[in-house]
């Protein structure tokens, strides 16, 4: 918001703040912290889940871009494919259990597609957790882009993006690549939509250069007036890949 229409609201009201729903880039959840104080608090969890973990304020000043530690009564971890841990800072598979166990309703090969390990299930989402045991969310696996072989998380690039002052918002995908299998776009909503120009791209593959190991750094950039997303607040990359990958024989 305009620092103006900021200082035009009254917020001494205000107790508590709850957000969640999708990865938050560092430098968005700084300003959401300065502007209401320590009244926000983040948590992570889904539908099926439930609450896993959660995050103040203050803990989320000293662990830039955790989304907390488990909450009591559940137990989280970061695990490979065949359903052993990984060690602290190695991304994986984000899993939790508890004495609440859920399942699809009439759809038990589904419901056996979540679970993993020693009694844990996943919906899908990739992270690791610190040595303290604050979570970090790189990504949701369906979204995960693997170019030349390497895996890369969008929610990574898009918040280098967010720290760049003329961009509104930003969605990375990856598109089919005769050569790498995927490659990344990152299609950007700028807050001067009138500045979308060449140079600007240029501009902002240098930006993330600066910020970001080459592999990651887009390969194209396009402009958009919107990003689409859900009602959560979610980006819908799942309607914003599909025209990129209608003519091709592979699915993603």
């Amino acid at each position: 918001l305009d620092p103006q229409v900021r200082s035009s609201f009254d917020l001494s009201s205000l107790v508590k703040i709850w957000h969640g729903a999708a990865p938050c880039p560092p430098v968005v959840k700084a300003e959401i912290i300065e502007l209401f104080g320590d009244c926000v608090t983040e948590y992570y969890g889904s539908t099926e889940l439930g609450v896993n973990t959660m995050i103040t304020a203050s803990e989320a000043a000293a662990k830039p871009g955790s989304i907390g530690k488990a909450v009591p009564g559940v137990e989280v971890a970061i695990l490979n494919d065949d359903g052993e841990p990984m060690s602290a800072g190695v991304p994986g598979i984000i899993a939790a259990r508890s004495q609440r166990s859920f399942h699809y309703h009439n759809e038990p090969d589904k419901t056996k597609s979540t679970m993993i390990g020693e009694g844990y299930f996943t919906v899908g989402d990739i992270g690791y957790l610190d040595e303290d045991g604050y979570l970090f969310i790189s990504d949701r696996k369906i979204d995960m882009i693997i170019s030349g072989g390497v895996n890369i998380y969008p929610a990574e690039i898009e918040a280098v993006f967010h720290k760049h002052p003329g961009v509104l918002d930003v969605a990375v995908i990856g598109i089919p690549d005769d050569e790498f299998g995927e490659s990344v776009l990152a299609i950007v909503s700028l807050v001067d939509p009138e500045k979308a120009t060449d140079e600007l791209a240029t501009e902002l593959a240098d930006f993330c250069r600066a910020h970001l190991s080459g592999y990651k750094v887009p390969r194209k950039i396009e402009f958009s007036g919107e990003i689409p997303r859900s009602l959560a607040g979610k980006i819908l990359k799942a309607q914003i890949r599909a025209p990129y990958w209608i003519n091709t024989s592979r699915k993603i």
